[in-house]
């Protein structure tokens, strides 16, 4: 492992400063270099490789679970150990979370419902419940708001809507995309927080008009909204927080990438047993029989 370690950082340290250090000789360093390769070392090569070219295709996003559940999905047996370590070598990791903040306006005087949902998070079928809220992005013209609608049946976003106004037209557009996407029935349960948007008389209506009942979690409480939390806190660790939006629209086309191309149908969810929302969904499909 040490001479392993001297030859990785042979570009950035002495040969003879590292062998001092670590305890070993330099003949000895020099004798190893000249040994062949083990099978071993040119399969964690290859296999290093294929980590590589993984986490770059997630955009840096992937720790080591969703790399290992993705190498699995292409056929590569594997333990999850090994490609931590190999991930490891080569300074990979997926992004670090930052502390979610707090968008939510409960100081209105419009009429709020109890928490029906209690933090049932997995229904047992499509189109039974679904959450709903709202973040922003920054750019360098200003904030952009976004609300999003989640089946957390597979946790897929099913409407969401962008605006510069964060008023409820914003969250009326996410709803009418998600009505008019899924055409979900009558006694669907629709959970959200306190905020003055949910709460308008529009949205109310709105949802009364197609039979759905409504949610709200408790006064300041986030938890009772979790997973929805959950996405946007993915959303700014892997997208929002290491870019730099010139422009509104910018910000509109990678939020639409990020939504609509990585998340509903390519990233591999830790809840869903490491497969996307498209795909849990599509299992969860009934089989038809052969003809």
């Amino acid at each position: 492992m040490r001479f392993k370690f001297i030859d990785a950082e042979r570009a950035c340290f002495p040969i003879d400063f590292m062998c001092q250090q670590l305890g070993v000789s330099r003949s000895g360093y020099y004798a190893w270099k000249q040994r062949p390769e083990s099978e071993r070392d040119k399969a964690d090569r290859a296999l290093a490789q294929e980590v590589a070219t993984v986490h770059q295709e997630s955009r840096g996003r992937y720790g080591s679970p969703r790399v290992h559940a993705e190498l699995r999905a292409r056929g590569r047996r594997v333990s999850r150990k090994r490609v931590a370590r190999l991930m490891g070598q080569q300074s990979l990791a997926a992004r670090k979370k930052r502390r979610f903040v707090q968008t939510t306006d409960s100081r209105h005087a419009q009429p709020v419902a109890p928490n029906i949902l209690e933090r049932d998070f997995s229904p047992g079928q499509p189109n039974s419940s679904w959450a709903t809220d709202i973040a922003y992005v920054w750019t360098r013209q200003g904030w952009l708001y976004l609300a999003v609608v989640m089946d957390l049946f597979s946790r897929m976003i099913v409407g969401w809507s962008m605006s510069e106004n964060i008023d409820r037209h914003l969250v009326l557009n996410a709803l009418d995309m998600a009505l008019k996407g899924r055409q979900p029935a009558r006694g669907l349960l629709h959970h959200s927080d306190r905020g003055s948007q949910y709460a308008s008389e529009d949205y109310q209506k709105a949802l009364a008009a197609r039979g759905i009942q409504c949610s709200m979690s408790r006064k300041g409480n986030c938890w009772d909204n979790a997973v929805a939390e959950s996405f946007f806190s993915s959303l700014k660790m892997e997208l929002v927080h290491d870019t730099d939006f010139a422009t509104h629209e910018q910000a509109r086309t990678a939020l639409f990438e990020y939504i609509e191309v990585f998340y509903n149908r390519q990233r591999r969810h830790s809840s869903l047993g490491y497969v996307s929302p498209a795909d849990f969904e599509l299992a969860a499909l009934p089989q038809k029989s052969a003809s």
